[in-house]
């Protein structure tokens, strides 16, 4: 443990340490403690030194043995040496005088050793001819052809040498048919189905050889190839129903290293072929030769394209089928190396984006049959009405629709998060990125399921007559929509740009559909079914109203004693609306409870001013009715089927006007006596006593029955009103 920097009187293993200074810094700046454990520190210091030390001293020691002993070795070797030069020295110089000997020895027989060794060459050539013919047949017999080949291209030459003279006319002859059946035999490799590529390659090689026309054998050698690749293309057809991972390597260790070693041989015999003479390649050949070659290639890749695009079409696991393509795209990429001319990368690229689009295609079609079976489901427990909730637990259905719909969404965005993994082959393709993430994932499925859930949607509002499905589907459907524009779609379009970096891919905000348009869409959707349930609910209570018109005789009734039925089962129909309507809309506007007592004190006087209305109904004041008309010209026009709000009072309003309206255009077609006009008096009050409390403005249901009962009195043949104390017991009794 040092206290100072090097150089100075602190450091123990500098040159100037000074013990006495370095004991009073200690003793200055340690305390005892301290002290201590710096004495044990240096102790064992000193003594790890001196161990070292010993350690370093028994280790030279023996290094300078060894060298000892290496130095007394070497002076021994040495002196042998010197002994075996000596002796080889000697031998050397009698090895020379004997050779010098024998030189001149034969120094007179030389040229005649030269003569008979050229003569002796020349016997062996000519030998050789002689045996040639049955040693060609004996290689062909043994289909040793090239050998065969070897053999009659030596003795050639010899041949077109000699072949004039007429002993040896009748070899060359024999030599000839025998090539010719050598050719015949190997052009029936290229019709062997079971011949392989080295097989084949061989045999062009060995023709070559024997001088058979290049361009022939060029086409001879495609078409054959191109047979084996399409046996191998219906192999890999047949494998179509197994596990897409073996199909993919199965289309890679056959297919596609066939077509290489094809490739490769080719360029091998006929491109980058050194010709054998002259004659044999021109440029011309060469020009063709590749152009043959390349549209070889293209032929085969575009089949062998067109089967691996069928067979990922449907693949049901996203994991596993990400895996085969990243593994047929890695292959695909070597196969860039068969010729300048082909880049398979980029059809390989869109034989993935075709799979991602596949895949997006499914699970859309996957949603859709999702959402069908979900709203299967609603319809039929609104039909059943299973729930025990007076509101038919819309609540519930309502969640039942949205909820797992987004889950399900969520879950299909991580299942194609595969396809964004960095580690694979085509995983950084621009081209691949902007075309999947934003054409397939965001454009094709999320857009794609929100269009067709607002398609759905307004599927449901077309037609009024004896609808198919429960009209609180329509009012479940529309509060649905809602929680789409208002949350769900902003959150859905979010989660997919984040998690497949939308923003950073797509070149314009035109290249996106905007989460406006969207929700414009589902406000629309929104509205027309909410539009649409108020007019098929109006529809159905108008129909019990008409019918209770028509069918009942209004000149030969009798006095009214009670409430007609019907009247009583619009209020329960409306009430039990009211309740489903409670279940998903409350009154936004903040509206008071139309139960409590101001509410009572206002229907107190809107009874007091209907009352005071009767007496314009009186006999003596009938010619007035044109006066009547007139006011009304003037008066502020109810819109009877106007868009209604999304609070349950305008709902039960618009419900209410319709039914009302309905109400009033029966009464305007009929005839009645003295007690069918009292009848229709004593229906109109019960009415007034209780549908005022389910419209925002009750002014509006008294306008209405005062036309009702205006109308009736008009179409009265005695137009003779009840007391307003005898209607009120009635009603009050009912």
């Amino acid at each position: 443990m040092t206290l100072e920097s090097c150089n100075s009187p602190y450091d123990l293993n500098g040159q100037n340490f000074d013990a006495e200074i370095y004991l009073q810094k200690l003793f200055k700046d340690y305390n005892l403690k301290q002290i201590m454990d710096h004495e044990v520190e240096i102790i064992h210091d000193t003594q790890t030194l001196h161990s070292d030390m010993q350690t370093l001293v028994y280790e030279n020691y023996n290094k300078f043995i060894s060298a000892t002993d290496t130095v007394r070795k070497m002076k021994y070797d040495f002196n042998q040496m010197e002994e075996s030069m000596d002796m080889l020295a000697k031998n050397m110089d009698s090895i020379t005088s004997f050779s010098e000997q024998i030189s001149s020895t034969l120094q007179s027989s030389r040229h005649q050793i030269t003569r008979l060794s050229s003569v002796h060459s020349l016997l062996k050539k000519l030998q050789f001819l002689f045996k040639l013919p049955n040693k060609l047949k004996d290689r062909i017999k043994d289909e040793n052809y090239s050998q065969a080949v070897q053999d009659y291209i030596h003795a050639q030459r010899v041949l077109n040498q000699y072949g004039n003279m007429p002993s040896f006319q009748g070899i060359q002859k024999d030599c000839e048919e025998i090539v010719d059946e050598l050719k015949d035999k190997l052009r029936t490799q290229f019709h062997k189905r079971e011949a392989s590529t080295k097989l084949l390659a061989e045999s062009i090689d060995l023709l070559l050889q024997l001088k058979e026309p290049t361009d022939v054998l060029c086409a001879d050698f495609l078409i054959h190839a191109d047979i084996r690749l399409s046996e191998l293309l219906e192999n890999l057809k047949d494998m179509c129903e197994n596990d897409i991972i073996e199909f993919v390597d199965m289309g890679s260790s056959g297919f596609l290293s066939d077509l290489c070693l094809i490739v490769a041989s080719y360029n091998d015999m006929f491109v980058n072929r050194p010709p054998l003479d002259t004659n044999e390649f021109s440029d011309d050949f060469d020009t063709k030769a590749v152009s043959r070659l390349n549209t070889f290639i293209m032929n085969n890749m575009k089949k062998y394209f067109d089967l691996v695009k069928k067979r990922v079409e449907n693949v049901a696991d996203t994991v596993i089928l990400v895996r085969a393509l990243d593994r047929f795209y890695r292959r695909l990429q070597a196969m860039n190396v068969l010729s300048e001319d082909t880049d398979f990368s980029r059809t390989g690229t869109e034989i993935v984006i075709t799979a991602g689009r596949k895949q997006c295609r499914n699970h859309l079609s996957a949603l859709k049959q999702y959402l069908s079976e979900t709203l299967a489901k609603v319809r039929q427990t609104l039909a059943s009405k299973v729930s025990s909730n007076g509101d038919g637990g819309l609540a519930e259905l309502q969640a039942l629709l949205v909820m797992p719909t987004i889950e399900k969404i969520k879950g299909i965005l991580q299942d194609l998060l595969v396809f964004l993994q960095p580690e694979l082959s085509f995983g950084l393709k621009p081209q691949f990125l902007q075309r999947f993430c934003i054409d397939e994932v965001r454009e094709g499925l999320v857009i794609g399921f929100l269009h067709h859930l607002t398609a759905i949607a307004n599927g449901f509002c077309t037609g009024l007559d004896a609808p198919k499905f429960p009209p609180t589907l329509l009012l479940l459907l529309s509060k649905m929509c809602l929680e789409f524009k208002d949350s769900n779609v902003h959150y859905l379009l979010s989660s997919t740009d984040n998690l497949f970096n939308v923003d950073e891919y797509a070149s314009s905000k035109s290249d996106v559909t905007s989460e406006m348009e969207i929700c414009d869409n589902f406000q629309k959707a929104a509205q027309e079914l909410l539009n649409h349930f108020v007019r098929l609910q109006g529809l159905t209570v108008s129909q019990m109203l008409r019918k209770s018109i028509e069918t009942r005789d209004w000149l030969h009734t009798i006095e009214p004693r009670t409430v007609r039925a019907v009247m009583k089962r619009v209020v329960e129909d409306i009430t039990a609306i009211e309740l489903q309507v409670t279940a998903l809309y409350d009154d936004i506007d903040g509206q008071m409870d139309r139960s409590s007592d101001s509410s009572r004190k206002t229907h107190s006087v809107s009874r007091h001013q209907y009352r005071s209305n009767w007496s314009s109904f009186t006999p003596s004041h009938l010619d007035s009715s044109f006066v009547s008309s007139i006011h009304k010209l003037f008066s502020e026009r109810i819109e009877i089927f106007s868009s209604v709000q999304f609070n349950k009072m305008s709902i039960l309003t618009g419900i209410i006007k319709i039914s009302l309206k309905t109400y009033l255009e029966c009464v305007r077609l009929r005839t009645f006596s003295k007690f069918g006009l009292q009848q229709i008096q004593v229906d109109t009050h019960y009415l007034q006593l209780y549908l005022w409390r389910f419209v925002s403005d009750e002014n509006l249901v008294h306008f209405l029955l005062d036309e009702i009962l205006s109308s009736a009195v008009h179409r009265c043949l005695e137009p003779i009103l009840m007391e307003p104390s005898v209607v009120d017991i009635i009603c009050e009794r009912n």
